[in-house]
């Protein structure tokens, strides 16, 4: 097998396009920001990644596919004698945060027990839900056949569509959403003058529904599409805590599809027009701006700028102070628990995996009420302790994220890879345990 003795940018690289991935995909799978992998292959052999960049790519090296590794040596053949090592492929969206670890044991003989537990087969995901009448719906929505909603009725069923999704019940919720995004024409027709703004208050926010869930089950375009009509409509309805609610979204979708610093940019430019907008007057919009800069400090975090990272969090910190208490203001789950939940991302997107850990043991779990925000701290915790070739541990805080939320497991793909993963990297009875977890949660192996 294919071994680095020290691995060069140029080296990452010719792994990458051995894979056939784009830079985003490859910085995703490796769990290091877009643009450490993008200097990874402009730099070439000038640049050296650090240790634990150097364990991962040990990491996904040894679970190559034989072709992978033939054609990894070709590049790097090339590579060493000068020429380009492999064309750049166009960037595409990115696929999962799988949080592959440095597991420095990944040699032979443990690809050999690997296989054989596993009878010969790679590791495979559940099946997503099926999203095709969600998005029959939200591009040519049929005619309700049954009695138009009211508007009391419509603003009910969006409620229940938000609490749909920060319960985890992503199944329902896309049959919820099915039925759901019909109604809005009749009730916009229906409207009268006062009302009609606030119709597209609440589009605003069955749109971001729709656009979150389908990031959750890995639809990453389709959620811009969706994030786009959110915010349309909340410029529609001329209330600055809806637009800037609908920036949220678009922010996320943005992340979703590898345009990092545009959603950096976007979730700053919204939260200074909400503050000009509004004077923050209002919890309202104090927890949507909280939240804003939150999305774009995980943005940050993500193109490897810890100074606009670190300054977004305390900003963030600050509106927390001004709330003064945990809530759930404008669907934002927004508080000083929220945002140290994001302080555990963060840290572990910048690659501090320990510091992760270490300000996860800080997080009061009984104030943290939303399904969805518990599940993926433990996810997150869990993608940590993996980072740190601490298998059991991963394995038992993404036993409790399944505990908290089966769905959050069962239909994301970006989960489930790093159930994948644990099954794939860890050994004995630990690798035993990350098999049988992954079979009863749905996950194929």
């Amino acid at each position: 097998m294919a071994t680095v003795t020290t691995w060069t940018g140029q080296d990452a690289n010719a792994l990458r396009n051995a894979l056939r991935m784009s830079v985003t995909a490859f910085a995703e799978h490796l769990g290091a920001a877009r643009r450490t992998v993008a200097k990874w292959s402009s730099q070439g052999d000038k640049v050296l990644p650090r240790a634990d960049m150097q364990a991962a790519l040990d990491t996904v090296l040894s679970r190559a596919t034989p072709e992978v590794r033939e054609r990894f040596e070709a590049l790097r053949a090339i590579g060493t004698s000068g020429a380009t090592a492999g064309a750049a492929l166009l960037d595409a969206q990115a696929y999962a945060d799988t949080g592959d670890d440095g597991d420095a044991g990944s040699g032979s003989d443990g690809d050999v027990r690997r296989r054989d537990l596993l009878r010969g087969a790679a590791i495979g995901v559940a099946a997503a839900p099926n999203v095709v009448p969600l998005l029959d719906a939200l591009f040519s929505p049929a005619h309700s056949e049954g009695a138009a909603l009211s508007f009391s009725e419509f603003t009910r069923a969006v409620g229940a569509a938000k609490v749909d999704y920060q319960a985890c019940r992503y199944e329902r919720l896309l049959d919820r959403l099915v039925t759901l995004l019909p109604s809005l024409e009749p009730v916009k027709s229906g409207a009268d003058g006062d009302q009609r703004p606030r119709v597209e208050a609440l589009a605003a926010d069955m749109y971001h529904v729709v656009g979150s869930v389908l990031l959750k089950v890995g639809d990453h375009g389709m959620a811009l599409v969706a994030a786009e009509r959110s915010t349309r409509a909340a410029a529609m309805s001329q209330d600055p805590v809806a637009i800037a609610a609908s920036a949220r979204i678009l922010t996320h979708a943005l992340m979703g599809n590898g345009h990092d610093a545009q959603a950096v940019t976007l979730a700053g430019n919204a939260a200074e027009s909400l503050d000009r907008d509004t004077r923050l007057a209002s919890t309202d919009a104090v927890a949507v701006y909280g939240a804003l800069v939150l999305r774009g400090a995980i943005a940050a975090a993500r193109r490897d700028d810890r100074d606009t990272a670190h300054a977004m969090l305390e900003e963030a910190t600050r509106a927390a102070a001004r709330i003064g208490y945990d809530g759930n203001d404008r669907w934002t789950g927004f508080g000083a628990t929220n945002v140290l939940l994001h302080r555990v991302n963060i840290a572990l997107t910048l690659g501090d995996a320990g510091t992760a850990i270490a300000i996860a043991r800080t997080v009061p779990l009984e104030k943290v009420t939303l399904a969805e925000r518990k599940a993926s701290l433990f996810i997150d915790v869990a993608r940590a302790y993996t980072q740190w070739g601490r298998h059991e541990q991963g394995l038992t805080a993404l036993r409790t994220a399944h505990e908290v939320a089966p769905e959050e497991i069962r239909c994301r793909p970006a989960v489930q890879r790093i159930a994948g993963d644990l099954a794939m990297l860890s050994t004995g009875s630990v690798r035993t345990a990350a098999v049988g977890f992954a079979q009863s949660a749905g996950i194929r192996l």
